[in-house]
């Protein structure tokens, strides 16, 4: 462990504030990890004074990077991306121990920052603007896009690098300075990156303050940066609770949000799926991360046909997974990412319980010698119904709620009702019901997959949701553009003055006609 924190540049103690140098004058927090309850290290957060010296520096960072051209921008980005090649086994090992998740994923993450620093070298190149058509003679009307300003990235626990590298990445080959408040749960792998963005732009002569990081409480430096006017675009992954409130506080002051919350993703099994396809996806997306992805799957509305057979194949997988330290490659799932977090899933089964529903298998916290830390659980499957209340709610780990139908449109309507619209799956060898799933009848996520699961989303295309999940899009196709300003221009080469829409103005010589 110490010689994995020693490669990454870690110590004991570390600054949690980097404005282009390392500091740190607020209070000290302690990381342990989930994995045995041992402290991995102290982090020093930000102070007050910590953070406006932050705001001051990003802007000035600003200042010279809106004016360096986008290839050279993404010159940068190259090498961040190399330098993550380099460190992702020792970076992978990091987010395991911080976090909880099997090694397998921690560097399935790593290697996703690595994929969109790729992406983004290649976008540097092409920030399109349009050539219109203008109804006026001799005139070119055209559309470009600009570096916006200070971006601020608040990224959750389960994701503690990729989310950063999603929005920073882009933002920085748009011309724009980050600020990061990571969550507090992870603030040694958020030290890591910055660690590694520093060299890559002393490097390539960049100001490091393009990547600045605030490591604090999350309600009170998240409300700041939302609340800043310094900071047109904020970018908030978490809760949708946390969402309504950064929202509130952005849009009050027009600025620009970006907000991935909640999921409660389901996966549609029809009568013609091939079942053991459907199996492996839900037991992925269910169990993967200890059911702490914002995509993971929550929900499985199967048709009554199969039902039973689906049932007795989850209950297999489930029986036999494999739980421990996720460091050992045959471990399928480890801790969650703390104890509060595994009570927060037993309330929802004891709820689902009071509610008419049945445990057929898990829910129990595991302690003991093979178990330390105290964040361990048997992944949980139950029987539900629709109408339960805590089936419409979210709950942050590996709780799987089983429900049935008989027509095609009643699962549906089962899958569209509820406050979330994040991702969505259907497995099913019939055309019809496939195209209608994708279609404008069909799911309301942002996302939906056909013989595919809920969890596993590529980085190049948008990343995002509906509903409560925010609407917000990261990551690829055109989602770089949340990171710039539009601008509209009207160029006339001619000696005259013609109005759009054929309007005269005026009288005479000289007077502006169409």
């Amino acid at each position: 462990m110490r010689s994995v924190l020693e490669k990454l540049g870690l110590a004991e103690e570390n600054s949690g504030a980097f404005d282009g140098e390392w500091r740190g004058g607020g209070a000290m927090i302690e990381k342990s990890s989930p994995i045995d309850g041992k402290l991995l290290a102290r982090v020093r957060t930000a102070s007050d004074e910590d953070y406006k010296r932050a705001i001051a520096r990003s802007e000035e960072a600003f200042q010279t990077w809106r004016k360096t051209p986008g290839p050279v921008r993404g010159e940068t980005v190259r090498q961040l991306g190399n330098a993550l090649r380099e460190t992702k086994t020792d970076l992978a090992k990091l987010v395991t121990m911080e976090t909880g998740k099997i090694i397998a994923e921690g560097e399935g993450e790593v290697q996703e920052m690595i994929d969109i620093c790729d992406f983004a070298v290649g976008q540097s190149r092409q920030l399109y603007g349009l050539t219109i058509q203008s109804e006026r003679p001799s005139h070119r009307l055209m559309e470009q896009w600009h570096p916006l300003g200070l971006v601020a990235i608040i990224s959750a626990f389960n994701f503690p690098v990729a989310v950063w590298s999603w929005n920073a990445a882009l933002a920085s080959v748009c011309g724009d300075a980050t600020i990061w408040k990571p969550s507090e749960k992870t603030p040694l792998t958020a030290i890591a990156v910055i660690k590694i963005a520093e060299r890559v732009c002393r490097k390539t002569g960049a100001d490091p303050a393009i990547f600045s990081l605030l490591v604090g409480d999350g309600p009170t430096l998240g409300q700041k940066l939302a609340a800043d006017r310094r900071v047109p675009l904020v970018s908030a992954t978490g809760s949708t609770r946390m969402g309504f409130e950064v929202g509130k506080a952005v849009h009050g002051r027009l600025g620009k949000s970006i907000l991935e919350l909640g999921g409660n993703n389901a996966l549609v099994v029809g009568p013609t799926a091939d079942l053991a396809m459907a199996a492996n996806s839900i037991f992925f997306g269910a169990v993967g991360t200890s059911g702490q992805r914002c995509t993971s799957t929550r929900r499985v509305i199967a048709h009554e046909s199969l039902a039973e057979r689906l049932r007795e194949q989850l209950l297999g997988s489930y029986k036999s997974v494999r739980i421990g330290n996720p460091l050992d490659r045959d471990t399928l799932m480890g801790p969650l990412i703390d104890p509060s977090a595994v009570e927060n899933v037993i309330q929802s089964i004891e709820r689902v319980k009071s509610e008419g529903g049945e445990v057929l298998y898990g829910g129990e916290k595991l302690n003991g010698e093979q178990f330390p830390g105290g964040a361990y659980m048997r992944p949980c499957l139950a029987m539900a119904r629709h109408e339960f209340e805590i089936v419409k709610h979210e709950t942050f780990g590996p709780l799987l709620y089983l429900m049935t139908y008989s027509e095609f449109d009643e699962a549906i309507a089962l899958h569209n009702d509820v406050p979330q619209g994040l991702s969505s799956a259907i497995f099913t060898n019939d055309m019809r019901e496939a195209e209608k799933f994708v279609s404008a009848v069909g799911s309301d996520c942002g996302i939906a997959n056909i013989n595919a699961g809920t969890s596993g989303a590529e980085i190049g295309g948008a990343f995002g949701g509906e509903k409560n999940t925010g609407g917000g899009r990261e990551s690829g196709s055109d989602a770089w553009k949340s990171y710039m300003r539009r601008q509209t221009n009207t160029v006339n080469f001619s000696t005259e003055l013609p109005l759009a829409q054929g309007i005269t103005f005026g009288a005479g010589e000289g007077s502006a006609t169409a």
